[in-house]
């Protein structure tokens, strides 16, 4: 597998679907932003018994996503840190050629050997247990 972000690339972010957070993930975005907690999630989460995700604004994706880049991206989620090395990319090689159409970075920079991108997509799973 190769992949290497590319350079001012927010595709991944403009993707349809939902971006998860774990509770590192909350304390660590609140902070970045100077927020307590409690105003983060009530500013910027959807919260269920089990799932944390972020709300989706009416015209973009990702609430962060900004015409020059992610506005977090120091302390972006672990979904979207670990990605393309997700566990149903890393899994499927379909998937990943299917990913690979609309991301440009798939292809591209140094090998990753399998192992390592099995541990990324591990840190996934572990982060996110009930989707087991």
């Amino acid at each position: 597998m190769r992949f290497e972000c590319q350079s001012g690339c927010t595709k991944c972010c403009d993707q349809q679907g939902f971006v998860y957070l774990t509770e590192e993930d909350v304390t660590r975005i609140a902070t970045h932003l100077g927020l307590s907690q409690p105003v983060f999630e009530k500013r910027y989460l959807y919260r269920t018994k089990h799932l944390r995700r972020l709300r989706i604004p009416r015209k973009v994706q990702c609430i962060f996503l900004k015409p020059d880049g992610c506005s977090i991206h120091t302390v972006k989620p672990l979904q979207c840190s670990t990605f393309p090395f997700w566990p149903e990319l890393v899994d499927d090689k379909s998937e990943w050629r299917k990913t690979g159409k609309w991301c440009p970075g798939i292809g591209k920079g140094p090998l990753v050997n399998i192992e390592e991108a099995q541990a990324i997509a591990q840190t996934m799973r572990d982060a996110n247990p009930l989707d087991q």
